[in-house]
């Protein structure tokens, strides 16, 4: 018998019906058992309900939002409607779980329960967006309609301009690719791993076109592996520290590559050590700020306001940089690419000050993201 974090006894979690429509390379009821792992519930079967446990009720039939199901299993005593009023799941006492089970597949409220609504978990904080959670019936004739919501819904809503606007429907095409593959987010992020330690080998001998094409390829995948990893509910907390692990540490180390390759094909950079200085310090102290900021507060900077979310586009992080170094490419100026990457750096070193000063001069309590209110 497992027990959740408050020391009480984790619900059980019923599916009911087949559930065999297959979205993202396994069939719905495999999603729900997933959903219902990562929610602390314990997948069970009906004759295996005992007194003295509740119980959490699921159409197998239908696709929740992981957050929906996590809600439902810390609050006994509800029932999740859709927003035409149809019931679909219940947290229940094992003694009425038969009587919920039958109304549930009928369409019906179970008596005597509260009414939780989808609209309700609208805010989604890890992922910084506010977005209507996946609560849909699934069916053969609206699988890739599914999976373009819940692949909308994996995606974060404040982000940078490449990974917001350009990489979606490819990164969706690969992201379901690897899924029918077996793939595992882990494969995909030790894929990109290589391509980090090719792009910095390239970069550091002067080959700046190949290095960027690795680069980018690693870029895109880094954007897969996370999406696989929630449209499928593989995500661990190894595959969390191995991805961000690479995403914190290896950029820094892509520009001082760069930095020698320039000198490496008779480009130095305009005041080069001041040039390579200001990155690497900048790039640092921007994590610096990052962080300060969601220790006083307990959000990101870049969900605080409408102004603080836009500039996350273009702030002076890996993908943005990578533009103006390509441009700078492409123009047959690589060493004038890194200085615009360093003076783009201290610009945003002094506008996330900028914001943690703001932000510490209001009261404590009003300082909250617009996306939750």
């Amino acid at each position: 018998m497992t027990n959740t974090g408050e020391g009480k006894t984790a619900p059980l979690g019923l599916i009911l019906g087949s559930g065999e429509v297959r979205l993202w390379g396994m069939t719905a009821r495999e999603r729900l058992r997933r959903t219902y792992v990562r929610a602390g519930v314990e997948p069970a079967e009906a004759a295996d309900v005992a007194s003295g446990r509740t119980v959490v009720l699921t159409l197998g039939d239908w696709v929740y939002d992981e957050g929906l199901v996590a809600t439902l299993s810390r609050r006994p005593g509800t029932v999740l409607v859709t927003d035409d009023g149809r019931a679909v799941a219940a947290h229940v006492p094992a003694a009425d779980a038969a009587a919920a089970s039958a109304d549930l597949q009928a369409g019906r409220a179970p008596p005597g329960l509260q009414a939780l609504s989808p609209a309700e978990l609208a805010y989604n904080e890890a992922l910084r967006k506010r977005e209507a959670p996946v609560l849909e019936r699934l069916t053969a004739d609206n699988v890739r309609a599914i999976e373009a919501r819940t692949f909308a819904g994996s995606y974060k809503g404040v982000t940078d301009v490449v990974t917001k606007y350009v990489w979606p429907v490819p990164a969706r095409i690969v992201t379901r690719w690897c899924a029918e593959a077996k793939l595992t987010p882990n494969m995909v992020t030790f894929a990109g791993f290589l391509l980090v330690l090719a792009a910095f080998w390239l970069f550091w001998i002067g080959e700046f076109g190949w290095g960027l094409l690795a680069g980018w390829i690693m870029t895109f995948l880094d954007t897969v592996d996370g999406k696989l990893a929630r449209t499928t509910m593989t995500s661990s907390k190894w595959g969390n520290v191995f991805d961000h692990g690479i995403d914190l540490v290896h950029p820094p180390f892509w520009w001082w590559a760069w930095y020698v390759g320039c000198f490496q094909v008779g480009l130095p950079p305009p005041f080069p050590e001041l040039t390579l200085g200001v990155i690497l310090a900048g790039y640092v102290l921007q994590r610096v700020e990052e962080g300060v900021f969601m220790r006083l507060f307990g959000f990101h900077v870049h969900a605080w306001r409408p102004f603080d979310s836009f500039f996350r586009l273009i702030t002076a992080r890996r993908n943005p940089n990578l533009i103006v170094l390509t441009l700078a490419w492409l123009a047959g100026r690589p060493e004038i690419g890194l200085f615009l990457v360093a003076v783009w750096t201290a610009i945003c070193l002094v506008v996330h000050l900028a914001q943690v000063v703001q932000a510490m001069a209001m009261p404590k309590g009003r300082v909250v993201s617009w996306l939750s209110r």
